[in-house]
């Protein structure tokens, strides 16, 4: 089993991989091949994937984490090469999501209409955790959200003749179930990491070993932050590869925190799940 960033915002140096603002995971385990998220741009991601010896015509499903345009930009090019495959999301995928910037709305939502790609995709869309391969799940809706989400306030969403802050009812995770418990493999999380985290334990139960992803964590405050990392304390810790939204502050103080806990997850990087009880980046 292994978790291959196939797009990020940050590139490993030693790799010809591209990046961009956005993100997308290849998630391969024995029943086959879950691409997570396209990232912002079909450009990126079909030069990543070719980068890394993927032919798109063997991946199996996909899944969306999110409406965000960064995570499903690459989407139209890569349904040119991988036939109807299911997609996997949450029913509010499809619904409009603005950004205010400078008093403008600007659309950030997907490109694609749900009219457009139901003839070419198997649309596998709900609220609760479903099995795209055995062993690999989505989270399905974060509904409780007792703890800080990862938001920004410039999001929105049409209600009405008005607007409201956009609630990510659609944010979902990846999880894996590897020897020991569960791999979380997150888009944003803007439901939360904490409430993504209490989320699996409550519905998956064992152990959650690692956290790869986008964390959403940059606008946290110092009191947040510890908190955070208190809880996460409390799990394990698990391990943590965060990328995309996580955030500079925020990856310096789970390094300082978690010492080689923590380690980055940049375009290219796999990581390695055989051996489960150490997992490992490449």
């Amino acid at each position: 089993m292994r978790v291959t960033c196939i797009v990020d915002d940050a590139v490993d140096g030693h790799s010809h991989f591209w990046g961009e603002h956005g993100v997308s995971f290849l998630i391969e385990t024995a029943h086959g091949r879950v691409l997570f998220d396209t990232g912002q741009s079909g450009t990126v991601l079909m030069h990543n994937l070719q980068e890394a010896g993927v032919d798109p015509a063997h991946i199996d499903a996909l899944a969306i984490s999110h409406a965000h345009y960064d995570h499903t930009g690459g989407l139209g090019a890569l349904l040119l090469k991988t036939g109807p495959v299911p997609l996997f999301a949450h029913p509010d995928v499809f619904r409009e999501r603005f950004s205010r910037r400078d008093g403008r709305m600007e659309k950030i939502g997907p490109a694609f209409t749900r009219d457009e790609l139901e003839p070419q995709l198997q649309l596998c869309l709900s609220h609760k955790p479903e099995e795209v391969l055995p062993g690999l799940l989505t989270t399905g809706e974060i509904a409780s959200r007792s703890e800080p989400e990862g938001r920004s306030p410039r999001h929105l969403m049409r209600e009405g003749d008005g607007w409201i802050a956009d609630p990510y009812r659609d944010d979902m995770s990846m999880v894996l179930k590897v020897g020991g418990g569960w791999v979380l493999v997150c888009g944003c999380c803007h439901a939360g990491l904490l409430n993504t985290l209490h989320h699996v334990r409550e519905h998956f139960g064992e152990n959650i070993v690692a956290v790869l992803g986008g964390m959403h964590l940059g606008d946290m405050t110092n009191e947040q932050m510890q908190h955070i990392i208190d809880v996460l304390r409390s799990y394990g810790p698990p391990r943590l590869y965060p990328n995309h939204c996580t955030g500079l502050r925020a990856y310096i103080a789970l390094a300082s925190a978690f010492g080689d806990r923590v380690a980055p997850c940049p375009g290219s990087a796999v990581v390695s799940f055989e051996d489960v009880a150490q997992p490992r980046a490449t």
